[in-house]
């Protein structure tokens, strides 16, 4: 069942892909077409996913909906990197350091389901 009180990883995770909407927007604009998709696909579904295990039918559900949103932050920090590292695409400035703090809490939150 659902829970409407304020959750620090849902609201982490929702202002986050407002900023990979705003930075794949930019690559759109570079016509960067095909990064852009990849960064936004990785970028959002990880706060979706975590949306969908609010609601989780259980707590190998819940632990599930997050090792997938572990697995796309995964995916994200790659194609961050690379824009980091090459000459044509613009600096994702402060996407990793939000990434790596939405990771860590994602981490912490499987970590801490598993034990109890």
């Amino acid at each position: 069942m659902r829970n409407d009180k304020e959750n620090l990883i849902v609201n982490l995770t929702s202002d986050f892909a407002l900023k990979i909407i705003d930075y794949s927007e930019k690559l759109n604009q570079l016509k960067k077409y095909e990064m852009a998709s990849q960064i936004f696909r990785s970028g959002t579904s990880i706060g979706a996913n975590i949306r969908e295990a609010q609601n989780a039918e259980s707590k190998k559900d819940f632990i599930h909906k997050f090792k997938i949103s572990a697995k796309e932050a995964d995916e994200l920090e790659y194609w961050i990197l690379l824009c980091e590292r090459s000459n044509h695409y613009p600096n994702p400035i402060g996407i990793k350091d939000d990434l790596v703090t939405i990771i860590k809490v994602i981490s912490k939150i499987i970590s801490t389901s598993k034990n109890n």
